[in-house]
């Protein structure tokens, strides 16, 4: 660490929709001095400078001076780039998703870093989501996955395209939870509004067994994010948007039942020579601020030594399929022409 201050001095590079979010964040919190944010808009910078009562940086190298840690939330092109910078200077990295444009990029990071001994982690915010949050002490063991990122259009992060900026986060979930190797992609695609890709669905079989479909698109009606896991004792329906969580559990011994306030017999399940009882639940979803959580995760890993929630490397895998996604999309396109 550079500060010999009992805070940690934080930055921010990039203060768009999100970038302006982290800085009001990290302003907020007691463990860290907040000291400037520098974007290529040097108008919205001297803005959000002003509104949270820090400096708007003239240069990444005045930036770097005087930091711990910095926010990276610019344009995902730019990630490696800027990131590369922050390394060879010793600065600690949080990363917005995808943590870079490309794989091999992505991979060039995790190399710097281990060169350098400086920590990433990577903003894939909905490993920090409430109602994800609720299920840590449910045993999830998924065999199918259904997953469905619908987001009306907005004009931002079109630099990338569906797979990228939305997708990724489930293709990280989805990598995390399964905890196995990929064994096959299949995928197709549109590009609608956009020069890249809008709308996609992709559907990826694991070593294990576990299958699962994610639909994605920036251009519906209606916003959705919900994650449905089928498993062998039972169905968990996660909401991400309105954070929520519903669960039917399936139970062999009635008996073990005794714990619910409620058993939902569907049909004649009971009439079957080995019959089965199945609970709703629905698990109290905490309060909290996942982009304020996985702020506070990076903090612990920088003064404290605990692990890192999302790693470099995670997130690069998570960046390897959503190209390879990418890419079968583009040969399914070229097909169409």
């Amino acid at each position: 660490m550079k500060s010999t201050n009992k805070k940690v001095r934080v930055s921010v590079i990039g203060v768009g929709h999100l970038g302006k979010i982290h800085t009001r964040l990290w302003s907020q919190n007691p463990d860290v001095e907040l000291v400037g944010v520098f974007d290529i808009d040097k108008a919205r910078a001297n803005q959000v400078a002003a509104e949270f009562d820090c400096k708007a940086f003239n240069s990444i190298d005045e930036l770097i001076s005087q930091s711990d840690i910095c926010t990276i939330a610019t344009n995902t092109e730019t990630h490696y780039k800027i990131s590369k910078t922050l390394i060879e200077n010793g600065i600690q990295c949080f990363i917005e998703k995808p943590i870079a444009d490309t794989y091999n990029n992505s991979k060039r990071i995790i190399e710097l870093a281990q060169k350098h001994n400086v920590l990433i982690q990577v903003g894939h915010v909905e490993r920090f989501n409430p109602a994800l949050v609720a299920l840590k002490d449910h045993k999830l063991n998924p065999l199918f996955i259904e997953v469905h990122r619908l987001s009306q259009f907005r004009p931002r992060a079109i630099d990338v395209s569906v797979v990228h900026d939305l997708m990724i986060h489930d293709i990280d979930i989805l990598l995390w939870l399964v905890n196995s190797k990929v064994k096959k992609i299949e995928a197709n695609g549109v590009a609608i509004l956009t020069k890249t890709t809008d709308i996609a669905n992709a559907r990826i079989t694991f070593e294990n067994g576990a299958v699962a479909n994610l639909t994605a698109s920036r251009i519906s009606v209606n916003n959705m994010r919900k994650f449905r896991i089928f498993q062998q004792d039972g169905y968990f329906s996660i909401d991400f948007g309105n954070q929520k969580v519903e669960m039917y559990k399936l139970f062999d011994d009635p008996k073990d039942v005794k714990d619910y306030s409620l058993a939902l017999n569907l049909g004649a399940i009971m009439d079957i020579p080995d019959p089965k009882t199945i609970v709703h639940l629905e698990p109290e979803v905490p309060k909290m601020n996942a982009i304020q959580e996985e702020q506070n995760a990076f903090i612990r890993s920088v003064t404290q030594g605990l692990p890192i929630t999302v790693t470099a490397i995670e997130a690069t895998e998570a960046v390897r399929i959503a190209e390879i996604i990418n890419n079968k999309i583009k040969k399914y396109q070229r097909k169409l022409k």
